[in-house]
């Protein structure tokens, strides 16, 4: 089933993890992807490779949403690639591990302009391009269960993605009248390489297990499964909601 066929999506941060999941979901489904990362390095080329594999067009674009305004420069260079763009996923996002008394302004910067900063100014510029071009379009945040729930030790994480819930909640308003959808996705304990540490310990693997009522953690292909609903036609009437997928934590957490 092609749902996304000719459709053109950027996907920030899609080199690993949950962002390269979404990127070969919506390839397998139709799209041509844009792949966005930091570095263009093996690993990357072996990734456009694959994606090319199944048919479509493929294109990275170098950039760092953190820095400054590259996700203004990000979404322009997006747009040229394929001469349009119809769905934006924010997916780039970072955390940074400290007691609330220990946090540095450049790691709270660093989370804050990555998780925030670069989302707001990215999307701006992508509704821009659609009010101009007079087009719809659909915006997908992956943020996190903490803009819900507490996560102690990761202040400015939490403060980033409370933040982006109310972004998300704002703009659905407000760019509804343009026809442009926005949506978050929330995970919770994802299988991802960056949680590797984690799973490999079992006094913590059995922690977060209790927490989770389906006693496992999740896939990023489960979440991209629900990143490709949301950006697809079959979600058309779906606007400033938050998509928690977490097993049944959200509501079942407790801080030990």
């Amino acid at each position: 089933m092609e749902r996304f066929k000719n459709k053109n999506i950027l996907i920030t941060g899609s080199t690993s993890g949950i962002g390269q999941a979404c990127a070969e979901r919506f390839a397998k489904e139709g799209a041509n992807i844009i792949l966005n990362g930091r570095h263009f390095e093996d690993d990357e080329k072996n990734l456009i490779a694959k994606m090319e594999g199944y048919g479509k067009k493929v294109k990275f674009i170098q950039g760092d949403v953190s820095k400054g305004m590259d996700s203004v420069s990000v979404i322009e260079q997006a747009i040229l690639a394929f001469g349009s763009l119809d769905i934006l996923v924010n997916n780039a996002g970072v955390e940074k591990s400290a007691d609330f008394w220990d946090v540095t302004e450049d790691d709270y910067d660093l989370v804050m302009h990555t998780n925030l900063k670069g989302v707001f100014f990215g999307t701006q510029t992508f509704v821009k391009y659609c009010k101009k071009e007079n087009k719809p379009g659909v915006v997908i945040n992956m943020s996190s269960v903490h803009e819900e729930i507490i996560f102690p030790h990761f202040s400015a994480y939490c403060a980033s993605k409370g933040g982006l819930k109310m972004l998300m909640r704002n703009l659905a308003t407000e760019l509804a009248p343009l026809n442009i959808r926005i949506n978050n996705v929330a995970p919770g304990a994802i299988a991802t390489p960056i949680n590797q540490k984690m799973i490999a310990d079992k006094k913590k693997m059995k922690a977060l297990l209790e927490n989770i009522p389906m006693n496992r953690m999740g896939t990023s292909e489960e979440v991209a499964g629900l990143v490709a609903f949301l950006a697809s036609e079959d979600a058309s009437y779906i606007t400033g909601s938050t998509y928690f997928i977490d097993g049944g934590l959200t509501y079942h957490y407790e801080e030990q």
